[in-house]
């Protein structure tokens, strides 16, 4: 099912015809010919079963008799076919929020995910005709395609390759739109966008998984203070060597490099200790 166009005439030309069809069977009741008036009545109610006014962004959906003749997309009043039936169409666009979906991520850890999808009806007769309400089909679908989106990838990735739902925002809403846009080209529906709303970890292992972030953030931490530390350790040997300041042996320099490295990486700041040198 495709939408095409319905054939229409100008609501206002036809309500001008309605207005000559009354007077003229007025003057066939006065003139005493009550056939031919009645013949005008009876044309002008079957004209006027044919009005119809559009509203902004609204697609009427014409049937005569079980068969689909055509939309009307413009907005106005419309002269269209006489006894024919038409259903309303919002052309709007809207949005719809789902419910907060528990899944497992490929990892298997259960989470909390909800998104956002921005959409509107492109195509009336296929929203009307090749699916039962659009409006649920769109819900169902959406979280259809969450839940498979979200079964993909991991929740965070702690090893920094590949992607994840929480690192990659973008990529995955961009990925969720296509998917859903395949699902429901059917239905005649656009995704505009599609956006997470809510990410997190399920209830019974959010501590857990809080501790393990906290300590990879650790760990993550502490490997840039040793690269720094021993960076730094590295040009101030350099320095003093380059220009001469002071000539250090190999045990002199390796004690030297310690005490660099427990006054940088430390957690607590360094205590100077003072070398007087020996009395003897």
């Amino acid at each position: 099912m495709t939408e095409n166009q319905a054939w229409k005439m100008n609501g206002f030309l036809a309500l001008l015809l309605l207005l000559v069809l009354i007077a003229v069977s007025i003057f066939f009741f006065v003139q005493g010919m009550f056939f031919y008036g009645s013949v005008a009545i009876f044309i002008m109610i079957i004209l006027s079963s044919g009005m119809l006014i559009v509203q902004p962004n609204q697609a009427k959906v014409i049937t005569f008799f079980g068969r689909y003749m055509g939309s009307i997309r413009e907005s106005g009043i419309w002269l269209t076919i006489p006894f024919s039936n038409n259903k309303k169409v919002s052309l709007r666009v809207r949005n719809f929020n789902s419910a907060r979906l528990k899944v497992n991520d490929v990892e298997g850890n259960p989470i909390e995910i909800a998104a956002v999808i921005v959409f509107k009806v492109v195509d009336s007769a296929r929203a009307l005709f090749d699916v039962d309400n659009y409006e649920q089909f769109v819900e169902i679908q959406s979280e259809t395609a969450l839940r498979h989106v979200a079964t993909k990838y991991p929740y965070d990735n702690f090893e920094e390759t590949g992607y994840s739902l929480r690192g990659n925002t973008e990529e995955i809403a961009s990925e969720l739109g296509s998917e859903l846009q395949t699902r429901l080209e059917g239905a005649g529906v656009e995704v505009i966008e599609a956006r997470l709303t809510h990410l997190a970890y399920a209830t019974e292992i959010a501590s857990a998984m809080l501790q393990r972030q906290q300590a990879s953030a650790i760990l993550a931490a502490r490997k840039k203070i040793v690269e720094g530390a021993v960076g730094m350790a590295q040009m101030a040997i350099e320095k003093l060597q380059k220009e001469g300041i002071v000539e250090l042996d190999d045990e002199r320099k390796v004690t030297m490099i310690n005490n660099l490295m427990v006054a940088i990486v430390s957690e607590k700041p360094a205590q100077p200790v003072i070398n007087a040198g020996s009395l003897y």
